[in-house]
């Protein structure tokens, strides 16, 4: 496949009052790497509110409702999607198994994409290289991070974008805010080290023309530091992606991308990340269909 300097043809139309809904979540339960951090989100954890359309969305028994005058919509009962070609046609070269069991679904389901190609976009130099010492590394940033994204887009269909609000998935050369805890046993908050990366999500719902209903979906962001040195910056960009894609959890093993800590010598892609990579986008989500009237529910 052929990524850069391809032009995508729009999936998906708009309504020209885009939807102002976004879901915030809160409640983030986080797990730590020595350089990556992913939120996951707790069920009854979604805090919505009106739409443009005086929908109000709330959760209710960990599916999301929305009412809409006097009748009620929700999320239809989890269904699969079709694998994309580059999966369906993925062959396990050398029998290894995958890691699956680690991999955590959301009160959406997994996180699986439905529409391709899925659409990428890495903050880009504003300077040419030669302009300072401060440019040139924001283009080192920029190439390794075009590495990780040509890696996945042999086994999901990626396009690159141009403008960060074409996204569906955003990455930012900017280092992680931190994010105090309360600690239970003193009562105070606790200031956390400082992280390299972090990959986040967000619900939101979207009009779509071969659609009766609003579509339940999804963004990610992704923030990685402007610190790393080349191999880091490449490995870490490839892991958070590799979330991003679906992959909602860690390998235990550190020959993965996905190992949950950084490693000395990064693993490149490994058989074990594309089949649970595979695994996942067999699994039934509600991501990426209409919601529907509570009476039709199953």
């Amino acid at each position: 496949m052929h990524l850069w300097g391809r032009k995508s043809r729009p999936l998906i139309l708009f309504v020209a009052f885009a939807i102002s809904l976004l879901v915030v979540l809160t409640q983030l339960e986080q797990v730590d790497a020595q350089t990556t951090c992913f939120t996951s989100v707790k069920p009854n954890s979604l805090l919505l509110s009106k739409d443009n359309y005086g929908r109000i969305i709330s959760t209710s028994n960990n599916f999301l409702v929305a009412e809409a005058d006097s009748s009620q919509l929700v999320l239809p009962n989890p269904q699969t999607h079709p694998l994309p070609r580059t999966l369906e046609q993925w062959e396990n070269p050398t029998g290894a198994d995958d890691y699956f069991s680690e991999i955590k679904p959301t009160p959406a389901g997994y996180l699986v994409w439905s529409e391709f190609p899925v659409k990428v976009y890495v903050e880009r130099p504003t300077e040419p290289p030669e302009a300072s010492a401060s440019a040139k590394r924001f283009q080192y940033w920029f190439d390794d991070v075009l590495k990780a994204v040509e890696d996945w887009s042999i086994h999901l269909p990626l396009n690159l974008v141009t403008q960060a609000e074409d996204a569906d998935i955003s990455i930012l050369r900017s280092s992680p805010p931190l994010k105090p805890v309360l600690n239970r046993e003193t009562g105070r908050f606790d200031l956390p080290r400082a992280r390299s990366a972090e990959a986040s999500y967000e619900f939101y719902l979207r009009e779509a023309v071969d659609a009766p209903y609003p579509i339940l979906s999804h963004k990610f962001t992704i923030l990685l530091s402007p610190d790393h040195i080349v191999e880091q910056t490449t490995a870490t960009a490839r892991h958070e992606l590799g979330h991003a894609l679906g992959i909602w959890g860690h390998s235990p093993l550190e020959t993965d991308a996905l190992y949950f800590s950084k490693v000395r010598n990064p693993p490149p892609l490994s058989p074990r990340d594309i089949n649970t990579l595979k695994q996942i986008y067999q699994q039934p989500t509600r991501l990426g269909w209409p919601l529907v009237f509570n009476e039709e529910r199953n």
